[in-house]
């Protein structure tokens, strides 16, 4: 997929529309595909279906790999709102956590040029810390173990933060996690 199924506007690569919409299709099975690996898993948490999601989502992460190489992080302008979700969830599950950090960045830009959704930024950069041992400045994240959010960069100020990027209070939040979601 070269140049020929690309063009340069303001600077960058945008894919014409049918390979947008194939690699939104792409993306949103890929992330169903994850989705299914993980309810069978729940059903019969077998080591053979553990294994199944591992492997999913390394290929997943593989596919996302060359889709970021080849035409930058999929925005949702670029591949509808859903597909770019499921790039997120893709993302989120990589086993690569310096493919996710260098990912965080384009979304990052991406967030601020208005290409992609706040909240996408918030819950990587928060799985990026808390990968990192950081404390998160979202409260996206929670310790299954204990079903409260892992540490929060001053958390005088986080609904405050969760505001700004389209987040409900983290109270509401963890009363959603509490009734099941």
């Amino acid at each position: 997929m070269g140049r020929a199924h690309e063009e340069i506007r303001e600077g960058r690569p945008t894919v014409v529309p049918a390979l947008a919409a194939a690699l939104a299709r792409e993306l949103v099975r890929r992330a169903e595909e994850d989705q299914r690996a993980m309810r069978d898993a729940h059903r019969s948490p077998t080591q053979a279906a553990h294994r199944r999601i591992a492997e999913c989502r390394k290929d997943n992460a593989e596919a996302l790999k060359t889709i970021v190489r080849r035409h930058a992080w999929p925005t949702a302008d670029l591949v509808g709102a859903p597909a770019s979700t499921a790039a997120l969830m893709i993302l989120l599950h990589a086993p690569d956590l310096d493919f996710q950090l260098a990912c965080r960045d384009l979304i990052a830009q991406a967030t601020a040029d208005g290409r992609c959704p706040a909240p996408h930024h918030a819950y990587i950069a928060d799985h990026c810390a808390v990968e990192l041992g950081q404390p998160q400045f979202y409260g996206t994240r929670v310790d299954p173990a204990t079903l409260r959010p892992y540490p929060v960069r001053r958390p005088q100020t986080l609904d405050e933060r969760r505001r700004d990027v389209g987040l409900g209070p983290l109270d509401e939040q963890m009363r959603a996690l509490r009734l099941g979601g």
